[in-house]
C-alpha cells in the first residue's frame, strides 16, 4: 500500500470519527394526554442507571399513573401499599445533591417509610406544585427535570380521581430513552453544560 493510500484511508476514518455527533439520553413518558421529555442528571448515576435499564426492558409499559394529586405529584410505576414496595425489582441508594430541588416538573423515584430513604427501583414521580415541594428535599430522589411536555403534565394533574388518587380513566404509561443531541435539546429550550 502506498503512503497516499494509507493517508486517504487514515484521513477518511478520523473524518468519520470526528462526523459522529453526542448523544445524550432522555426520558420519554407518552401517556393518553401527550409527551414528556426529561434530562437525566448525571449527579445520580444509579437512578439514571436503574431508570435506562428499566425503560429499555419495557418495565413501565403495561402501568399507569396511580397515584395524581394536582399542585403536589402525578405519580406511577409499583403500587405503593401497605407492605412498602415489595414488588420493586429491586431497591436503590440515596444520591442526594443539594443542587437537585424538587421544583416544578422534577422527576423523582418513589420510596416506603423506610429509615435509610432508598428507593423503590420502579415508582416515580413528578413534581406538580408550581412552587415546589422543597420539604421533600433531602428525603425523596430526584433523578431528572421535564423540559418538554409541562402542558401535558398540567393536563395529567387535573384528571378525575377516585378518594384515593387513583385516575378513574387510567394513564398509560409508555416509558422510553431517547437519544437527542445538544442541538435537539437547545430546540426544546434545554441547554447541556459542559
Amino acid at each position: 500500500m502506498n503512503k497516499l493510500t494509507v493517508l486517504s484511508c487514515l484521513f477518511l476514518i478520523l473524518a468519520g470519527a470526528s462526523c459522529k455527533k453526542e448523544t445524550y439520553p432522555v426520558g420519554q413518558i407518552i401517556t393518553p394526554q401527550g409527551e414528556m421529555l426529561f434530562w437525566l442528571y448525571d449527579e445520580t448515576p444509579l437512578h439514571k442507571t436503574s431508570f435506562i435499564t428499566l425503560a429499555n426492558e419495557n418495565y413501565w409499559d403495561s402501568l399507569t399513573m396511580n397515584r395524581v394529586i394536582e399542585n403536589f405529584v402525578v405519580q406511577g410505576g409499583c403500587p405503593d401499599t401497605r407492605e412498602g414496595f415489595s414488588n420493586s425489582p429491586y431497591l436503590i441508594e440515596p444520591e442526594f445533591n443539594d443542587s437537585i430541588k424538587h421544583i416544578y416538573g422534577a422527576v423523582g423515584a418513589g420510596r416506603d417509610n423506610n429509615p435509610d430513604k432508598i428507593s423503590a427501583g420502579c415508582q416515580l414521580y413528578i413534581v406538580h406544585a408550581k412552587e415546589g415541594l422543597p420539604r421533600l428535599d433531602g428525603d425523596y430522589m430526584i433523578f431528572g427535570q421535564i423540559f418538554k411536555g409541562l402542558d401535558v403534565l398540567d393536563e395529567i394533574a387535573k384528571v378525575d380521581c377516585d378518594k384515593s388518587n387513583k385516575p378513574l380513566i387510567d394513564v398509560t404509561l409508555n416509558i422510553n430513552v431517547i437519544n437527542l443531541s445538544a442541538k435537539e435539546l437547545d430546540e426544546y429550550g434545554y441547554h447541556v453544560s459542559k
